[in-house]
């Protein structure tokens, strides 16, 4: 199970969600994406811990929470969606 830690303030490095986290547990990885063009954090995260409950508590502890001037969300990652559930072709209707 993976953590999403959202509306992070954009100073925010992994060491600063690794701290925070490993209050509540062992983190296993931690991961705040970056803009591929300019390079600027996204105002999100992910954390992945050693166990389910940890992440637990860590979910219902933090979520709301003030942290760095922002009120973060916390809550279990869901799984990415593809933005093309065709493979990325496109199919046209023969007319």
């Amino acid at each position: 199970m993976s953590i999403y830690v959202g509306n992070l303030n954009y100073e925010v490095t992994q060491e600063d969600l690794n701290e925070v986290f490993g209050e509540y547990g062992t983190v296993k990885r931690v991961h705040v994406p970056t803009d591929r063009e300019t390079g600027r954090k996204r105002g999100f995260g992910f954390v992945e811990m050693n166990t389910d409950e940890e992440e637990t508590e860590a979910i219902n502890t933090l979520d709301g929470a003030e942290w760095m001037g922002r009120t973060i969300r916390v809550n279990k990652a869901r799984p990415r969606e593809s933005s093309n559930s065709n493979g990325g072709t496109r199919r046209f209707a023969n007319n």
